[in-house]
């Protein structure tokens, strides 16, 4: 397996402010608007946007995480089922304006998914979707981010890894990794 790094902690902390004042500057106040992660990764996106939208604007801007296992095209198609993550959105979407948020997006399908799920909470006034890497030529739907980190050229039997600091990694990094052929 090769690893090549595509985004340091820096240029990911410099990533998420832009992509906060980007925000910002659609969303002024956020009094009618929320963010929702999509589990399991966009979850820890969702709360890093969160936590510096805070830092700038002193408010806190309401944030769940979404859960679209049951919602997924390949739910029923796997040998062995999908475990299902959490879902908890402690406030009302309808008539607001939604941030959806995931770390990677690759062909589209999760976003479907969790637009079909998050209708159970209520019909948004508008949806916009906010990712830290877009991988280029890869979507199998008509899908693309309001809010991109880094656009990335890369090959299907690659992959795109985002670590958070925490117990596994010391820093923040996202890899581009390809599995070696034997």
């Amino acid at each position: 397996m090769q690893k090549r790094l595509i985004v340091n902690h820096q240029l990911l902390e410099i990533m998420v402010m832009r992509l906060c004042h980007q925000l910002i500057e659609n969303h002024g106040d956020f009094s009618d608007s929320v963010i929702i992660g999509l589990q399991p990764r966009g979850r820890q996106v969702a709360q890093r946007i969160q936590s510096t939208l805070k830092a700038i604007l002193g408010t806190t801007v309401p944030t769940g995480y979404l859960d679209t296992t049951f919602h997924r095209d390949d739910f029923r198609r796997r040998e062995t089922p999908l475990a299902a993550n959490a879902t908890h959105i402690d406030f009302l979407i309808e008539g607001k304006k939604v941030i959806l948020v995931d770390d990677v997006l690759y062909t589209g399908r999760s976003v479907r998914a969790a637009m079909d799920a998050m209708i159970s909470f209520g019909r948004p006034a508008n949806v916009e979707l906010l990712v830290l890497i877009d991988r280029l030529y890869s979507r199998h739907l008509p899908i693309e981010p309001t809010y991109v980190g880094r656009r990335v050229n890369s090959l299907q039997s690659q992959r795109v890894l985002v670590e958070w600091q925490g117990s596994d990694t010391q820093e923040d990094n996202i890899w581009l990794v390809t599995k070696n052929e034997e």
